[in-house]
């Protein structure tokens, strides 16, 4: 979920800032002399890191309104204010400053933390987790999600996101000055052969260079599972991740896949395995009993 919704975010950010430059000429002024490759690489990095650090600054609002995630603003029962007080002590021995902590309605079990800084996150998890984990499982949960924003993965991410953004920006233009002049033969500036195929290269080139993030995604969990490991206990983190696959092998009870903490059913093969977030749970808890603490 958490990167679901960056990459979802930044992508639409991306596309709308290209469809204002092109309207307002700016792909015109950079091109009408031909493609000039060092204005070009410039524009890109400009605006590729400009959307990738837009997404970062917009993911915890965002996160709220999709989720339709309730921040426990001062807790109105025993389980609220235990959610709380464990947060707060997973964070202080993080060394992270007091996120946010909010419920948002799912019968999954699911949890996700997202936010600009380590100082300023946001930790969730979902109605159906509290209900089925016991407070160990639970607390687990909270420390790997804790570890994501310790680790500074969101952060990360925006930087990987931006080295993305650029190559996509500047790819896609080179593609469609390409097309225009030798499909289009147009030798005068750019066409609309030249905008059409730069805004569907941007949009193709953007999904699969996605998978350089799922990429990165997958190999963050395994820190954040040591994380949860030194926060919560070796034990009761493989627990949790031993109880999200039993949850993940119930037929109907589960999507396919669960983006936040992690739920993939198995292994996948072929393309689909790099657009995968999250490792296999099998992976996972084997890394976790593998690991030095």
């Amino acid at each position: 979920m958490r990167i679901l919704l960056f990459l979802a975010t930044n992508l639409a950010v991306i596309l709308v800032a290209s469809f204002t430059l092109r309207l307002l000429g700016v792909d015109s002024y950079l091109s009408q002399h031909g493609i000039q490759y060092g204005p070009l690489l410039a524009f890109a990095a400009v605006f590729g890191f400009a959307g990738a650090i837009v997404s970062l600054l917009i993911s915890k609002p965002m996160a709220k309104w999709s989720t339709r995630a309730q921040v426990i603003s001062s807790p109105r029962n025993p389980a609220e204010r235990w959610l709380v007080d464990t947060v707060a002590e997973l964070a202080k021995n993080a060394g992270i400053g007091m996120p946010e902590v909010a419920v948002f309605p799912a019968t999954q079990s699911n949890a996700f933390a997202t936010g600009w800084n380590k100082n300023n996150a946001l930790v969730a998890v979902s109605e159906g987790l509290l209900q089925r984990f016991d407070k160990d499982e639970i607390r687990a949960v909270l420390g790997h999600e804790i570890g994501h924003v310790a680790n500074g993965d969101m952060v990360t991410l925006a930087l990987i996101q931006g080295v993305v953004n650029t190559f996509v920006i500047f790819a896609s233009r080179v593609i469609g000055s390409f097309v225009d002049r030798v499909v289009f033969k147009n030798e005068n500036g750019h066409g609309i052969g030249f905008f059409v195929v730069s805004m569907v290269a941007e949009l193709v080139l953007g999904i699969l260079a996605s998978t350089i993030v799922f990429w990165f995604s997958r190999r963050r969990e395994f820190r954040a599972d040591i994380a949860g490991a030194q926060l919560a206990g070796r034990s009761a983190m493989i627990k949790a991740l031993s109880r999200l696959k039993q949850e993940s092998e119930i037929p109907d009870q589960m999507p396919d896949t669960l983006q936040a903490f992690a739920i993939n059913k198995g292994a996948r093969g072929g393309l689909s395995a790099l657009f995968m977030t999250h490792p296999p749970l099998d992976e996972r808890i084997q890394a976790l009993q593998q690991a030095q603490l």
